[in-house]
């Protein structure tokens, strides 16, 4: 995936409401504005990808505790300069859960998210802009493994924290079971 593809992506994404509406345009303007939009290194923000990942019956999702935000999230993480965002979002997938067979349940758009980021130790406040993909677990005997970036992984069947992100993908998901 490259720009031109991100955007014709972005372009054929129709929102769900208007808070995504408004994320969906604030993350083309990004993109069109910053041509290193996908590098860590731009102080003002920059791209991150991440999955709905479900699991192999499509029954449960996996949720991250994230160590640094103290919140239940999608798994995902940074572009680090690779503009293929898809890969991107199942590259931090494995790494995350410790899972090895993860598929690509479609190469369109799941959902997006803006979202601003505190300042952290001696990394200034910034934004991710994050395109979400769906994705399943396909091997039902591989086990979960927590990694040094999560305090907890874990499949649920119900949203567990009330976050607007995750009540949108969770409602999206079950409107295609």
């Amino acid at each position: 995936m490259h720009r031109q593809n991100l955007t014709e992506k972005l372009d054929r994404y129709y929102p769900k409401d208007n808070r995504e509406k408004s994320d969906r345009i604030k993350i083309l303007r990004f993109l069109r504005d910053h041509e290193n939009c996908f590098e860590r290194s731009l102080s003002v923000g920059h791209f991150t990808a991440s999955c709905w990942l479900e699991n192999r019956d499509g029954t449960k999702f996996l949720l991250t505790l994230h160590r640094k935000v103290k919140m239940w999230l999608q798994l995902g993480g940074h572009a680090d300069g690779d503009p293929d965002l898809i890969r991107v979002a199942l590259k931090e997938a494995r790494e995350e859960s410790g899972l090895k067979n993860i598929g690509l349940l479609s190469e369109e758009i799941f959902d997006v998210g803006v979202h601003p980021i505190p300042e952290y130790k001696g990394t200034p406040a910034h934004y991710h802009y994050d395109v979400r993909f769906l994705m399943r677990a396909e091997d039902e005997n591989e086990t979960i493994q927590i990694s040094e970036e999560s305090e907890d992984l874990q499949w649920f069947s119900e949203v567990p924290t009330d976050n607007c992100d995750l009540n949108r993908m969770f409602e999206k998901w079950k409107n295609l079971q």
